[in-house]
């Protein structure tokens, strides 16, 4: 199958071949047609498929058939997304899309100034991509309707639907047109985020183009056993001795990260932060660096595990595990991508073997414990502890609440009891933001 297949514009076909776009993905060969002709889509497939070409040609190609009104318009297009830095990647996208269309397409976020957002409103958007608190505040100061839009997106919809954002989702699907498209799209839809889901569509046809919850088979998972005590520095020794590869390191909270930061830049390692504290500014040029390889390591909260592509991405570390085991996979998800292979390494302290073990269960497989050499944990990871309270800190980002808490004096233990050996593959799933951070609607 071919994109010339699909039946879509010379236009965006023309600019696909500029971008070396030959065959689509299996998402981008069910979903298109569907959009094309009309229908609601529900589409659903691992990350690194391709699922914004998956919602964002068909959507340029039914705004091209109209010719664009000269002078102000209204957006007939919103593509709601779960954070800045997904807003930008999207709107990056289908402008490259629809390079040879005479289309508008601009991105708002919170965390940038709202007067040059206001600006390009008056200038005229066909295509509106928006965090949802960002664009409730433009809603309240009346400087965008929606009455036009024709087609709405939820990218990363399960996130989207998650309780923290569905009150502003409310908002604005009461600001839209009834009559509309709506297409969602995301990596995983459990059973009652999918019936949220179906509250807000017509008919939907289901695009499923892997088994729900899966991920890169491509991928290799592994689990060091540590002390919270010295994550930090067998952090540092696996990047020594991996010197040249890139990482992005996944921390639980935003001090944690950047202190971690901190602490890798004083070991020679060259590291940045990104998180939902810095500016867009620093974030944006946080995750520049690190696409242009000026940064090596980059070291982020779940901000950073939806939807950004940063191709052949060997490295993927989990400082902290996640508190939802279904952030596993869209942190993991951005190495592996499009047939590539990666690396997946978690550093795991004894009162994380509860959430170790949550993970586990949703892969339906079990992760290989490897201890390091120098760095056996003083007592046996157990799969059965309970999950620990975010508040009382990130592993072996903070220290102990009490100086006596840490356990000494036990012989390191030589094999952990993680069960079954290493398995390739696993499965993933919903949220952002770990550990105890608010997930905020005006990301």
């Amino acid at each position: 199958m071919s994109f010339e297949s699909l039946g879509l514009a010379p236009a965006l076909l023309r600019a696909l071949v500029e971008q070396n776009y030959t065959t689509p993905t299996q998402i981008q060969a069910e979903a298109i047609p569907l959009a094309l002709a009309g229908h609601d889509v529900l589409g659903g497939a691992q990350t690194g498929t391709g699922k914004t070409a998956a919602f964002g040609l068909p959507l340029l190609n039914r705004l091209a058939k109209q010719t664009p009104v000269k002078g102000f318009r209204r957006p007939r297009a919103l593509i709601l997304t779960p954070t800045r830095e997904l807003a930008v990647q999207v709107s990056d996208s289908l402008r490259g899309y629809g390079k040879h269309l005479r289309m508008n397409t601009i991105a708002i976020f919170g965390g940038a100034g709202m007067g040059p957002q206001v600006d390009a409103f008056r200038r005229g958007v066909d295509v509106l991509v928006a965090t949802p608190g960002r664009l409730i505040d433009h809603l309240e100061r009346g400087s965008v309707k929606l009455d036009e839009i024709e087609i709405l997106v939820m990218d990363e919809a399960d996130r989207m639907l998650d309780m923290g954002f569905l009150p502003a989702i409310k908002r604005i699907l009461g600001k839209l047109p009834k009559d509309r498209q709506t297409m969602l799209f995301s990596a995983t839809f459990e059973a009652q985020i999918k019936q949220l889901a179906l509250e807000f569509m017509r008919n939907p046809q289901q695009v499923q183009v892997a088994a729900q919850n899966t991920i890169a088979e491509t991928i290799a998972h592994r689990a060091h056993p540590v002390d919270g005590a010295l994550k930090r520095d067998l952090l540092i020794d696996i990047l020594a001795k991996r010197h040249g590869e890139q990482a992005i390191v996944f921390g639980r909270t935003k001090h944690g990260c950047n202190r971690l930061a901190e602490q890798l830049e004083d070991a020679g390692l060259k590291a940045s932060a990104i998180h939902g504290n810095k500016s867009q500014a620093q974030r944006q040029k946080a995750l520049n660096d690190f696409k242009a390889s000026r940064v090596r390591i980059l070291v982020a909260t779940d901000v950073a595990a939806r939807g950004l592509d940063i191709p052949n991405l060997p490295l993927v570390i989990n400082y902290d595990l996640p508190m939802v085991a279904e952030d596993y996979v869209h942190r993991i998800g951005r190495t592996g991508r499009n047939g590539s292979t990666g690396e997946a390494l978690s550093l795991v302290s004894h009162d994380e073997g509860g959430l170790l073990r949550q993970i586990q269960r949703l892969l339906k497989a079990d992760i290989e414990l490897v201890e390091v050499e120098g760095y056996a944990p003083s007592r046996p990871i157990r799969l059965d502890t309970a999950i620990p309270n975010p508040r009382r800190g990130n592993g072996g980002n903070q220290p102990p609440r009490k100086p006596g808490n840490r356990p000494h004096g036990k012989p390191a233990a030589r094999h952990a009891h993680a069960g079954p050996k290493q398995h390739r593959g696993g499965q993933g799933g919903r949220g952002a933001g770990g550990g105890g951070q608010r997930r905020d609607s005006r990301a």
